[in-house]
C-alpha cells in the first residue's frame, strides 16, 4: 500500500525537478509495487484535489504544474515547464526552491500579439497587460482544465473585450500584473513540503482578500 502523502510528493517534485509527471510505471517501480496500487493511490489525490488525472488516468495537473499546453511556457535556468494558467506560471518561482526567477511566455488570445516577462520573488514584472480569469473560484473545480485554460493574460482591455466578443463567453475577472503576481505569491506555499493542507473556503477567500480581490466572482 503507497503512502498518500509519498505518492503526492512524488508527482509534484517530478514536476519540479523535471518539468514532466512520473508515469505510472515509473511510480510502481519507485515504491515497489503494482500499476493498480499506483493508479488507486493517484485517483485518491485526484479525489482530493491535489492532482488533476485525465479519463486514461494520467496526471494532466498538480497545480501549479502542467503536463499539457495551456497557453503559457516557463523557463527557468535549465528547467521549462508547461504553466497550468496566468496564475500558476507566476507561482512557479515562489515554489521551485532553485528558480528564484522564470521567464513566462504567452500569446494574447485577444490578437495574438507574443508576451513574456521575468517573474520574480522580490516585485512583480513591470508591464500594462491585464490578465482576465473566466470561471469563477466557486466554479474552478466542474472543469479544472477549462477553467485553467481560460485564465490567459491580454494586451490589455480592449483585446479582452474583443475576445469575449469573438467568443460569447459573458465576462470573468480583470486583474493587473501587479495583482495576479500577489495572488501567485503565496498561493502554492508549502506545497513540495510534507504534510502540506490545501486551503479551504474560508481560508481561501480571506487569502484573496488580503491580497486586494474582491467580490462574489473570488467567493467574498
Amino acid at each position: 500500500m503507497i503512502d498518500n502523502e509519498d505518492l503526492r510528493l512524488a508527482v509534484y517534485w517530478a514536476f519540479a525537478e523535471t518539468g514532466l509527471p512520473p508515469t505510472v510505471p515509473e511510480l510502481a517501480e519507485r515504491f515497489d509495487t503494482d500499476a493498480h496500487q499506483v493508479r488507486v493511490g493517484l485517483l485518491d489525490l485526484h479525489s482530493q484535489r491535489h492532482i488533476v488525472l485525465d479519463s486514461d488516468d494520467r496526471i494532466v495537473m498538480a497545480h501549479p504544474f502542467a503536463s499539457i499546453p495551456l497557453g503559457f511556457a516557463v523557463m527557468g535556468e535549465s528547467r521549462l515547464w508547461w504553466g497550468g494558467c496566468a496564475w500558476d506560471s507566476f507561482a512557479l518561482p515562489h515554489l521551485v526552491p532553485d528558480e528564484p526567477e522564470v521567464l513566462v511566455s504567452t500569446r494574447c488570445p485577444g490578437c495574438g500579439s507574443p508576451h513574456a516577462w521575468v517573474v520574480g520573488r522580490e516585485e512583480p514584472p513591470p508591464g500594462d497587460q491585464v490578465a482576465h480569469f473566466l470561471v469563477p473560484t466557486s466554479r474552478l473545480w466542474d472543469d479544472v482544465v477549462h477553467s485553467c485554460g481560460n485564465q490567459r493574460l491580454f494586451c490589455g482591455e480592449h483585446c479582452v473585450n474583443a475576445w469575449l466578443a469573438r467568443t460569447g463567453d459573458e465576462r470573468g475577472y480583470v486583474m493587473d500584473l501587479p495583482t495576479l503576481w500577489r495572488l501567485a505569491r503565496h498561493w502554492y506555499e508549502g506545497r513540495l513540503d510534507r504534510g502540506y493542507t490545501r486551503r479551504e473556503p474560508v481560508a481561501a477567500a480571506e487569502y484573496f482578500r488580503a491580497v486586494g480581490l474582491k467580490g462574489p466572482f473570488w467567493g467574498l
